[in-house]
């Protein structure tokens, strides 16, 4: 299945655009995901410990199924006040 990530922050420098696309077996994890990114674009790496997913707009763990329908996005985490 084709998989577009939204990547934000940091991740979209790291990767050098605000999405990725990703080709991932059926059934494939979070985790899978991230595995095929990281392949794919190294820089992320760095990122991957304290990183948010979203998995149509709820947190998801790295244990989760996805679906080509499914809309991922990617946040490294953030401050500010």
């Amino acid at each position: 299945m084709k998989l577009t990530i939204r990547l934000f922050a940091t991740l979209k420098d790291r990767v050098g655009a605000p999405q990725a696309t990703l080709d991932l077996p059926d059934g494939a994890t979070v985790a899978d995901m991230l595995a095929v990114l990281t392949a794919d674009y190294p820089a992320v790496e760095a990122s991957l410990p304290s990183l948010l997913i979203s998995v149509n707009q709820e947190y998801a763990d790295r244990t989760q199924a996805l679906h080509p329908s499914d809309e991922i996005a990617l946040f490294p985490p953030v401050s500010g006040g």
